[in-house]
């Protein structure tokens, strides 16, 4: 006989008070102790700890260059910039993601083609990638979205042969591994937000890592004037550059991209327990996913299993939903009756980019036409329908619990939630 569901006035699958497992970030005494001596030295705009806290993080990467900024905005603004990303240009990135993967593009003169995703990874289709490629292509995005790797092996592959560079965007990923190399250091340049709700958080600030001298003394120039300028003799990595130390002392972009102190403070101590605390929500992750194996309708958005690729930090953790294992189920209709079992679960995943009007019809900068379209050589908008899996995708996904700490009596509870709804979706009604 079905269970009746919570939905219909049956007892919630979910029964016990979660305690700390969602908790995140994780503030110690000694974080709190970084913090204040920032704070009472009245350091907050100086650049001693940041630029340890980049020694760190580039060690920690195993890059040699890590650049500190203000934003994840920011981080993949400077990687554009650093690519050498200008006016005419093109850069391939995919539609469902954060604005910020994409839009800085339009700054610099250049403009956005959105390519489609692979149903199973919600990453990157190379393929599509491939047939966007024109003579104006400088970079592709690579976004790791929901912190499932992209392919990265056949995104190199296609970028080597055109002659085109990889940013990777590792915002939702930090940590993650692509056949056991760490994402952000397999593209060109990889780029990321630290900002507190993230995986790994210092409160507000981005990344950029690389080993490419080039791309990162672009990005210096771009929005760090002090390290090109009066306080140069504190930077271990000076822009040597004779193309760019003409300018030295003021920022080519016009911007301050600097990461202020309070959060290079914090980040530090992050960063020196980020793996143990990776390890713990990976644990966490991939147990609530094995408990739901074989369940009808429901996927685990992660990579295969022993493949050498993981999560990361498992930011924004995703599930895929198949209707047709579920009578035909909306899974708006499946994520309420979850919710009313005591899970925590949205349908759908971040809005899509390429039918959105900033990137069909803004004329932001007075060109008189849409800046999608302002330095282009033809009209390369993409209306619905353009994205075929895209498209469909976003009534195919679904939000589940992060946990932060391995509890596996509540992990169960959590589980057996998503597993009731499903194993009794006939029950449901539209």
């Amino acid at each position: 006989m079905p269970t009746k569901l919570a939905v219909y006035g049956g007892p919630t699958a979910i029964k016990s008070d979660p305690g700390d497992i969602f908790d995140w970030p994780i503030i110690t005494s000694e974080d709190e102790e970084a913090v204040l001596k920032i704070l009472r030295s009245g350091k907050m705009s100086g650049l001693d700890v940041t630029l340890q806290f980049e020694e760190e993080f580039a060690e920690f990467h195993g890059v040699k260059y890590a650049l500190a900024v203000n934003n994840g905005t920011a981080s993949l603004h400077s990687a554009m910039f650093g690519c050498g990303v200008g006016v005419g240009d093109e850069v391939i990135c995919q539609s469902p993601t954060l604005w910020a993967s994409a839009l800085p593009a339009f700054s610099l003169g250049a403009t956005v083609v959105f390519a489609d995703i692979d149903p199973l990874t919600l990453t990157l289709d190379p393929s599509d990638v491939e047939r966007k490629i024109t003579d104006r292509t400088k970079v592709i995005v690579a976004v790791h979205y929901f912190g499932h790797p992209t392919d990265m092996d056949s995104i190199m592959d296609i970028a080597n042969r055109h002659g085109i560079k990889v940013l990777e965007d590792v915002s939702h990923a930090h940590g993650g591994l692509y056949k056991g190399r760490l994402v952000g250091t397999i593209g060109h340049v990889g780029a990321m937000s630290v900002m507190s709700e993230k995986a790994l958080a210092v409160g507000e600030g981005g990344f950029l890592v690389t080993d490419d001298r080039e791309i990162y003394e672009r990005a210096v120039t771009f929005g760090h004037y002090e390290r090109t300028g009066w306080m140069d003799h504190m930077v271990k990595h000076r822009v040597e550059s004779t193309d760019l130390t003409p300018f030295n002392g003021v920022p080519l972009g016009g911007f301050k991209f600097r990461m202020h102190q309070l959060s290079s403070a914090l980040g530090r101590g992050q960063l020196k327990h980020y793996n143990d605390r990776m390890e713990e929500i990976q644990m966490s992750m991939n147990y609530f996913w094995d408990l739901l194996e074989g369940v009808p309708g429901l996927r685990p958005h992660r990579p295969i299993n022993k493949s050498g690729s993981t999560m990361g930090g498992w930011y924004s953790p995703h599930g895929l939903y198949f209707p047709e294992e579920m009578g035909g189920i909306s899974v708006q209709k499946f994520c309420e009756a979850v919710r009313a079992e005591g899970a925590m679960t949205n349908p759908g995943m971040s809005d899509l980019l390429h039918p959105h009007p900033v990137f069909n019809e803004a004329d932001i900068y007075g060109h008189g036409k849409p800046t999608r379209i302002a330095n282009s050589d033809r009209d390369l908008r993409q209306p619905r329908g353009s994205l075929p899996e895209s498209e469909r995708m976003v009534n195919r996904v679904y939000s589940i619990p992060w946990f932060k700490h391995f509890r596996p009596e509540i992990i169960k509870e959590h589980a057996e939630a998503f597993k009731k709804v499903a194993e009794n979706a006939a029950a449901l009604e539209e």
